[in-house]
This record gives C-alpha cells, sequence and structure tokens, in this order.
C-alpha cells in the first residue's frame, strides 16, 4: 500500500501545527504544492491505489505534508482500504452455491438460445 507518511509527515501530523480547512471540501482557495485541497481530497484514491502519474504524486504528497487537514483524511481514507482488503481477502462463494449458480447460468444460455 502507498505511504505518504515519511518522518517529515510524521513529525508534522503530531506537531499540532493546522495549516488546511478543518472541512477541506469547504474551500478549494487553500493551496499547498499547487492543489487546493478538494482537488486533493478527490485524488486521494488514485494516490493510495498507485494509479497516479510521478509528477502527480509528488504534487500531492507536498500538499499532505503541508496541509494537516489532507494529510488527516488521507490516513483515514488508508485506514478503510486496509480494513476492506483485510476483511474480504480470499473470500470464495461455497463450492455448492458455485455449482448452481454454474447451472442457472447454463440453463438460461438454453432458454435464451431456444427462443
Amino acid at each position: 500500500m502507498s505511504r505518504v507518511g515519511d518522518d517529515a509527515v510524521e513529525g508534522r501530523r503530531s506537531s499540532g501545527a493546522f495549516s488546511g480547512p478543518a472541512d477541506p471540501h469547504a474551500d478549494d482557495s487553500y493551496s499547498h504544492g499547487g492543489l487546493g485541497c478538494a482537488q486533493v481530497i478527490a485524488e486521494v484514491w488514485t494516490l493510495l491505489d498507485g494509479e497516479c502519474t510521478p509528477e502527480s504524486r509528488e504534487k500531492l504528497r507536498r500538499h499532505l505534508e503541508d496541509c494537516p487537514g489532507c494529510l488527516k483524511h488521507y490516513g483515514l481514507e488508508e485506514r478503510i482500504k486496509a480494513l476492506i482488503a483485510t476483511k474480504c481477502k480470499g473470500e470464495k462463494a461455497p463450492e455448492a452455491l458455485r455449482e448452481r449458480l454454474r447451472l442457472e447460468i447454463r440453463r438460461t444460455t438454453i432458454i435464451r438460445g431456444a427462443q
């Protein structure tokens, strides 16, 4: 999983200094690293999923280092992603259910093919 939380970010997180809006969605005029808070919040999942470009990742990282409000939101989304991964990994439907579904799909295909 992607981590933005290097030592510098961790130090800012715990320092108590607040430089971003309390509600990152409320105002997009507050900017760190060339990005507004609303734009960063909208891009958090691309960063977490590793789907952003290197330059976008760097801009997001700079903003998160300078904005405790957005960093807090990032941390929350990161924990949610980890929880989902933990709770959903490796689960498979029981074999009997999978076989019943296969039969229903075949039956539906046969009925549609006969029409």
